[in-house]
């Protein structure tokens, strides 16, 4: 036997690992909440440390917390690892066709390159006009409830004003609708689609999957929301195709819909009616849920920081002028509330875990897993420790300035990765991050935030349900005298 064999590492597997005790059976599934299992696996991180074994059922997972290795894994798709193959099954069952986010193989490979293409920097920036009429929709809506509210109505939903905002976003700039949620009391996408998330979440975790014997009120309800949104979504490519008729539409398609329409005609294409459906769906729920929820968690931070909330007002009145004449070039100049994008994300990421699935036989770090193991990365883990990011725990914005290396690494965009990282990395994310700014910006400039409410007067608790939401956050407002206009009353 050679010296270099002596003295390499012994590889461990998942048995070897620590973990929290299983239950005969059933393993450990009954020792953690649904909607608050990415707190009880933190829990668990902290007493078994950077590898741990935990049991769901009839899955063994390999948990992972180190933030490099995380980075290494998912820059390792799609070779060795892809998404959760029950996860797929699961959207598969309720009638979701594969979009970009759950396919794989070379299905995968052909979306991608469209879906890359149709979220670029440059071509995000050519929606911004569309962006614009939806956030005047969000502004002229909330104008009237910061009057209601002085006539005594009670604080907004928070999450779910926002929500009308992305769906009217992603709808339009996507798909070529207008669904306009915002300036009228019709929800009907919104209230059903936000049936399907939390439904992906418990299936997912469900030990039986009883549905399939036994179908409860709320499944059938579910039923129906499927029925809706499908229906919306083939009217979406019907519209799609009669726009198309005309040729230079066809020849330049100005939304992501007609694109993907174009592509899956091509001879050869290999893409059909039904890849151009889930990738509809797909953009609804990822764009309508995720990026309103980053608002939400945002403004709640603002709220309770009151100099990085005056930081952030003073930044737009400094840069931007009235609303209609924003350009996405303007939007750029807000550094400090970029900065605080990135601190929201890091403290309150939508998704603070993610799971892989095994392609291969392979090894984790010094662990051996098998095909088909799922493991579970705590995306959340390495980016509130204190010796990575000093004073982990507080909302410090300037800590993504260069001046302040101190308070956070070099790589500190490779610690905190709340849209993923390698080959699928999320597509939509400067869709999002030009989302949240310019809502972001125009409440800023046209509104006072009275209050952001919990029911309990604390900070808003955490909710798993597929992303991690704030619970029960109510907004109170006023309309806002501009510096302009006080200087004209004076």
């Amino acid at each position: 036997m050679s010296t270099a064999s002596l003295q390499r590492p012994a590889l461990r597997t998942l048995r070897d690992l620590p973990g929290p005790r299983p239950w005969p059976l059933v393993g450990n599934v009954f020792q953690v909440s649904l909607h608050r299992m990415h707190q009880n696996l933190a829990d668990w991180a902290d007493e078994h440390g950077p590898f741990f074994r935990v049991q769901l059922g009839g899955f063994k997972i390999l948990v992972v917390t180190d933030a490099e290795l995380i980075g290494q894994l998912l820059r390792d798709r799609p070779d060795t690892f892809r998404r959760p193959s029950r996860m797929q099954a699961i959207m598969r069952e309720m009638g979701i066709p594969d979009g970009v986010f759950m396919a794989e193989g070379e299905t995968w490979s052909r979306q991608r390159r469209m879906v890359m293409a149709s979220f670029a920097p440059q071509q995000v920036r050519a929606y911004f006009p569309s962006l614009l009429r939806v956030a005047h929709r969000l502004k002229q809506r909330w104008q009237r409830a910061a009057r209601e509210q002085q006539q005594g109505a009670p604080g907004l939903d928070l999450q779910a004003e926002l929500m009308r905002f992305t769906v009217d976003a992603i709808a339009g700039l996507a798909f070529g609708t207008e669904v306009d949620t915002l300036g009228s009391d019709d929800d009907v996408i919104q209230r059903h689609l936000d049936k399907i998330f939390p439904a992906i979440w418990r299936r997912a975790h469900a030990v039986f999957p009883y549905w399939q014997h036994v179908r409860l009120p709320a499944d059938r309800a579910l039923d129906d929301s499927m029925r809706v949104v499908n229906a919306a979504i083939r009217r979406f490519i019907d519209e799609g195709r009669v726009r198309l008729q005309d040729p230079s539409r066809r020849a330049s398609p100005p939304n992501l819909l007609e694109a993907m329409i174009v592509a899956a005609d091509e001879p050869d294409s290999g893409m059909t009616d039904e890849d151009v459906a889930g990738n509809v769906f797909t953009m609804l729920l990822a764009g309508e849920d995720t990026t309103a929820t980053s608002l939400s968690w945002m403004l709640d931070l603002l709220w309770r920081h009151p100099t990085a909330l005056a930081r952030a007002r003073a930044e737009v009145d400094r840069e931007l002028g009235e609303l209609g004449d924003w350009e996405a070039e303007d939007l750029g100049r807000l550094t400090w509330l970029e900065a605080c994008i990135h601190e929201s994300m890091r403290l309150k990421p939508v998704g603070p875990f993610n799971v892989v699935e095994a392609l291969k036989d392979t090894v984790v770090g010094d662990v051996a897993i098998r095909a088909r193991t799922p493991v579970l990365l705590l995306m959340r883990h390495d980016t509130l420790r204190d010796d990575i990011f000093p004073q982990a725990a507080s909302f410090m914005p300037e800590r993504w300035f260069t001046e302040h290396t101190e308070l956070a690494p070099a790589n500190a965009k490779r610690v905190s990765m709340p849209f993923g990282s390698g080959p699928r990395i999320c597509p939509g994310r400067f869709l999002a991050l030009l989302e949240i700014k310019l809502a972001a910006a125009m409440i800023l400039k046209h509104f006072d935030l009275v209050g952001i409410d919990t029911p309990d007067g604390l900070p808003p608790q955490e909710h798993m349900a597929l992303t991690m939401v704030p619970v029960g956050l109510r907004l109170r407002l006023r309309e806002r005298v501009s510096a302009r206009e006080g200087f004209d009353a004076a």
